[in-house]
């Protein structure tokens, strides 16, 4: 049985939509950012980051890890990749050649637009979008994104999905990275075929669901 650690509203709403795209059947646990808390190490503080059952699964203290069978792994874009691999299905690459060219797309989510993108979201989550610092902090950010918006989309230009022609676990990775930037409207004005995928991305069902649960959950 597969075991989700973290809220969907974190990272791991990246595995929990992986897990509807599967179909899987899964336990989530519900373990709350200990950012969010007065007092995460409160006896009767709700199960956090820093409460030692969790602690026990990452000592890190982040979210999301997963329990499946006997496997424990942290990290939301390898437990995207590993759920995707494991299925075997349309998601995962069906030879070396796109299982490689998934990797490289998620590493390239990670790493070239995640590090802009969380800093718009977070700006946000603190309420710093209107003032001086977070606006100069947004700006920074989209100038940072222009070389690798480019080239998605004219990656994108040639095809609907990131490997093979279809939807697999590299759209769905970097669409849950693109996400955080969906604030700034002029960024997908200024790219259509990004907009287009995006949104092709996030009509899918198993987004859908995802997303009503994380609606559900407290801001």
């Amino acid at each position: 049985m597969l075991t989700i650690y973290g809220v969907y509203r974190s990272r791991a709403s990246r595995v929990y939509w992986m897990a509807e795209e599967l179909e899987l059947t899964f336990t989530s646990v519900p373990v709350l950012q200990a950012r969010r808390l007065e007092n995460p190490l409160s006896p009767d503080a709700t199960l956090n980051t820093l409460s030692p059952e969790f602690l026990a699964i990452n000592p890190l203290g982040l979210i999301p890890s997963i329990k499946d069978g006997g496997t424990i792994m942290h990290e939301s874009l390898a437990i995207t990749l590993y759920l995707a691999r494991k299925d075997g299905g349309s998601l995962a690459g069906q030879t070396v050649e796109e299982d490689g060219l998934i990797t490289m797309w998620t590493l390239w989510a990670a790493n070239e637009v995640e590090p802009h993108t969380v800093k718009m979201v977070l700006t946000y989550d603190n309420g710093k979008e209107n003032t001086e610092e977070g606006q100069a902090t947004i700006a920074v950010s989209c100038r940072s994104l222009k070389k690798p918006l480019a080239m998605l989309d004219a990656h994108l230009a040639t095809s609907d999905y990131l490997v093979g022609g279809r939807f697999t676990a590299a759209d769905l990775n970097l669409a849950e990275v693109m996400r955080y930037a969906q604030s700034e409207q002029y960024l997908f004005d200024t790219h259509p075929h990004i907009a287009a995928w995006i949104k092709r991305c996030q009509s899918r069902p198993a987004y859908l669901a995802m997303q009503a649960a994380r609606s559900q959950e407290a801001a």
